[in-house]
């Protein structure tokens, strides 16, 4: 996968110990352990990438391997290369075939759709357990 137009680059040979923080798109295909707060932005996971972190983002996309937990206000998207181990919140979520997930996944929805689903006495979430 190529990295979106505009997104900030991180090399599969950089590694990163500390906290990354940020208010543009970030492609991360090295080494990080730390913390990731991109709140308004997409992050990316490329394939070599090695992230032992918890990550607080607007969408994540993940082709590499995640030790830690992550909440995205948007979507997830697990691709068939990804490997997570860790709790995710998201609005949505999307598993490709072959992506392994261990943890807990709750899916929050959307603001409006739960002041609308509240008012008809649903909860609005949806919470599964995946394990490997």
């Amino acid at each position: 996968m190529k990295p979106m137009e505009g997104s900030t680059v991180i090399g599969r040979t950089v590694v990163i110990r500390g906290d990354i923080s940020g208010s543009e798109d970030l492609y991360m295909d090295g080494d990080l352990e730390g913390t990731v707060k991109l709140t308004e932005n997409c992050l990316t996971l490329g394939p070599n990438a090695r992230v032992v972190a918890d990550i607080h983002v607007r969408d994540l996309i993940v082709l590499g391997t995640l030790v830690g937990n992550v909440h995205a206000t948007g979507r997830i998207e697990l691709r068939q290369s990804a490997s997570v181990q860790g709790d995710i919140v998201a609005s949505r979520l999307s598993i490709e075939e072959s992506a392994v997930i261990k943890g807990r996944v709750e899916l929050a929805a959307s603001a409006s759709a739960a002041k609308a689903a509240a008012s008809a006495g649903d909860s609005g979430q949806l919470v599964l357990e995946a394990k490997a």
